[in-house]
Parts: structure tokens; C-alpha cells; sequence
């Protein structure tokens, strides 16, 4: 099926804050926010983007617009609430700090897959409703723009780790074991056997090989010979 980038929104004040912003209207890239999504938006010029889908939120919006500047031709960035961030409910708007003290606390970072956030929603309905937000996405992209389409999904960093989780066969329990930080870039193509977990978390590197990124298929076994970034054209 068609490869799908992974891209968590760039820093944003509450982060830098120290603060869970969850769902709350208004919450903006910081300078250093800014930044890494142009940073991030170079590294992505280079590859031809079927389509770039974004959480509503604003911080992901922002996002997506940068990314979207550095494309020729890639049309303007829907929303998906499939994406949206968790719904933290009463947790939304307090500091890590203050919530850290919460017996709940414990819970999310040893047994994600029992925890019902007060007033909002469980970890497990996060994951259930972001895999199939991006598995019906990429299955509908492939079916428009064929096999050999890459788009991105700009989203936010529990969805992302969730998602990962997911296509590495790893258990919700799990998945704090995976980190994703602010405008990094993971890639997945799901195939027909298996999703292919291609990166995960990366923030610098040379991405003009997805350009012939072929279908995922069976696995190599013994590893394959990898891709490698075309040549430079000639002067």
C-alpha cells in the first residue's frame, strides 16, 4: 500500500511550559516550535507528497501549512479528527509536574491500556480510532494514487507512539517505550502481510530515497539490500 509519514507537530508553548495541553483551543508553535517544522518541511521538499492530512488542532495545522509551502502542486491539508488528539478530559490544562502526583499517573506509564482519563476518554479508544484514521486514509490515497503514493499525516505524540505500537505488533502496554518528539518524521507503508515500520522518531537525515520506495511485499530475508537516495543530477 502506499507509505505514510508520521510528522509530530513542532514544539509548542505548553510544551515548552511544561504543560498538557490536550485539546484546548488556541495552543501555537513556540520559536523553537517554528523552527523544527521548517526543519522538517526541508527535509520533506524532496519527496513528491501525495497528500498531507492534519489533526485539527492548531499546532498540527501550523505544521502542515510549512510542510505544504516547501510542495509544488500537493493540495491543501484537510483535517482528520480521527488524528486529534487524545481527550485528556480533567487532565487537560494541568501541569506534568501536578500530575504526576495523581495515582492514575503510574497507571499510564506501566499499564496504558487501563487507563480511562477522568472526563475524557481511555488509551485504548486513542489507539483504536487513530489506526483505523490512518489505515482507511492510506488505503483511499493507494486507491487514487497508487501504490508508490507518500503522504503525511501530521498528528501528535501519544497518537503517533499509538499508531507505531500498532504496526510494530507491540501491545498498548508497551508503547511508552517509544519515543516521538516534537516535528519528528516515522514512516510506515502497510502491505499485505504486515505493516513495514521503514523509521521512527527521526528529526535530521537525507529522506530523497522515498522517492522509489517500492510496495511493501514479503520480507527479505536476511534484510535486503535497503534503498539507497538517487544519484545527484548532473550539472
Amino acid at each position: 500500500m502506499a507509505t505514510v509519514i508520521l510528522v509530530r507537530h513542532g514544539r509548542t508553548t505548553a510544551n515548552a511550559s511544561g504543560v498538557l495541553a490536550g485539546r484546548t483551543a488556541g495552543v501555537r508553535l513556540d520559536g523553537v516550535g517554528r523552527a523544527q517544522a521548517a526543519r522538517t518541511a526541508e527535509r520533506l521538499s524532496v519527496v513528491p507528497l501525495a497528500a498531507v492530512v492534519s489533526s485539527p488542532l492548531e499546532r498540527c495545522r501550523q505544521t502542515a501549512r510549512a510542510i505544504l509551502e516547501r510542495q509544488d502542486g500537493t493540495p491543501p491539508a484537510p483535517t482528520e479528527r480521527g488524528i486529534t488528539e487524545c481527550d485528556y478530559g480533567d487532565w487537560q490544562g494541568r501541569t506534568l509536574t501536578d500530575l504526576a502526583k495523581e495515582p492514575l499517573w503510574a497507571t499510564v506509564q506501566s499499564q496504558p491500556s487501563a487507563v480511562v482519563f477522568p472526563g475524557g476518554e481511555s488509551m485504548a479508544a486513542m489507539q483504536a480510532r487513530s489506526v483505523s484514521a490512518i489505515r482507511r486514509l492510506d488505503a483511499a490515497i493507494e486507491a487514487q494514487h497508487g501504490a508508490a503514493a507518500v503522504w503525511v499525516a501530521v498528528s501528535h505524540g501519544d497518537i503517533i507512539k499509538s499508531i507505531l505500537a500498532d504496526a510494530l505488533g507491540m501491545h498498548l502496554d508497551l508503547f511508552q517505550r517509544i519515543s516521538v518528539s516534537p516535528a519528528s518524521v516515522s514512516i510506515i507503508r502497510y502491505g499485505a502481510h504486515r505493516p513495514d515500520v521503514i523509521a521512527t522518531n527521526t528529526d535530521s537525515g537525507d529522506l530523497s530515497w522515498m522517492r522509489q520506495v517500492a510496495p511493501a511485499g514479503d520480507a527479505p530475508v536476511g534484510g535486503g539490500a535497503g534503498t539507497q537516495a538517487p544519484p545527484p543530477p548532473r550539472s
